[in-house]
């Protein structure tokens, strides 16, 4: 198989599978009927909202580069005002006018709380010109540099000089075509507990079979563990030991876990935890992933992961109601050019 960007693939990869020019992924697998089943567990018109506040988790414990939303008002300068808000119409424009206003501005870091990782956020170096030399490569082959552009030499974190941008795999692509379907959730935390542990495929399948999972080409599957609760509980002041050791994670070096998640055909992977999986556990050496479940989902298949999603409410009542399935509407912002994105995702039943 032989495409524009890459004459080889990742083994077990689904770069072609939809086409040369693919930045969907297993989105791919949300079809009209994948829609139309998650309609159908629709019985009492109930929603959950599966977004943590996007100013949990407070303050950078969990990860250093990540800052809470900083919200203020925006400037008015066509005014002579320093601000807008609780402007009232009558001082400023007219004294016939009784409307009062307030406008402001957000500055986001975009992974900072219940977000989407796009395709865009993790790629590897990999031969796919079957040059023997490997390249920057992500999700299809689309390159670094080129196609992923940046950082330039003057780009700062604070957002001041030149900046990278996505011009593919970012997840607008995602927010266009629609994320809704069926999801499925395994509840982790109800049989193991909110421990700090890896959790294997035979675990996994045990949970699964107790409560009568089953997972089926193009679900969205939803992992609850009870990191998020703790998060809540914490009320934006982390413990900065503990949340880093705080509730179960798949064990990522484990490979009936990846072969699961490859076999299931499962279109999107979604956590209450930091990463799905967990962050620097690995002993391994010579050329290896730091994430082996983002490499395998963002890199290898282009299965979008969500993390640091709220799953408590929805998980105690599917829970009383023996049920394990839902529709889950869940697009992220489409904003062109990002590698993650907030998101409120709503769970229907």
């Amino acid at each position: 198989m032989t495409t524009k960007r890459w004459k080889q693939r990742p083994p077990g990869s689904t770069w072609g599978d939809w086409g040369e020019d693919d930045e969907l992924g297993r989105i791919n697998l949300l079809t009209r009927e994948k829609v139309l089943q998650g309609v159908r567990e629709v019985e009492h018109g109930i929603a959950f909202s599966l977004s943590l506040p996007l100013d949990y988790p407070g303050g950078t414990a969990m990860n250093q580069r990540r800052y809470p939303p900083i919200l203020r008002p925006t400037e008015d300068l066509q005014h002579n005002q320093d601000v807008f808000y609780n402007i009232r119409a009558s001082e400023h424009f007219s004294p016939d006018l009784i409307d009062v206003w307030s406008d402001d501005v957000v500055t986001l870091w975009l992974q900072y709380s219940t977000q989407w990782d796009a395709l865009a956020h993790q790629g590897a170096e990999f031969d796919a010109d079957a040059d023997g030399v490997a390249e920057a490569v992500y999700y299809n082959g689309y390159r670094a540099g080129t196609d992923l552009v940046g950082p330039q030499d003057d780009a700062k974190g604070d957002g001041s000089g030149s900046l990278g941008f996505a011009r593919h795999l970012g997840l607008e692509h995602m927010a266009q075509h629609g994320v809704q379907g069926r999801g499925v959730l395994i509840d982790i935390a109800h049989h193991l507990g909110t421990g700090y542990q890896a959790v294997n495929h035979q675990q996994l399948r045990e949970i699964m079979d107790a409560d009568n999972v089953t997972v089926e080409p193009g679900d969205i599957v939803l992992l609850h563990t009870g990191f998020a609760t703790q998060i809540l509980a914490w009320n934006k002041n982390p413990d900065p030991v503990a949340i880093h050791r705080t509730a179960a994670y798949l064990d990522a070096h484990d490979p009936a876990i990846l072969q699961w998640i490859t076999d299931s055909q499962l279109a999107g992977l979604v956590a209450d935890n930091y990463a799905v999986e967990g962050v620097g556990v690995g002993n391994e050496t010579g050329p290896h992933s730091l994430l082996p479940i983002h490499h395998l989902c963002l890199f290898k298949l282009g299965i979008p992961l969500g993390e640091l999603w709220y799953l408590d409410k929805l998980a105690t009542w599917l829970r009383q109601h023996n049920r394990s399935r839902f529709l889950l509407t869940a697009p992220p912002l489409n904003l062109p050019g990002t590698q993650g994105s907030p998101l409120t995702p709503i769970a229907t039943v």
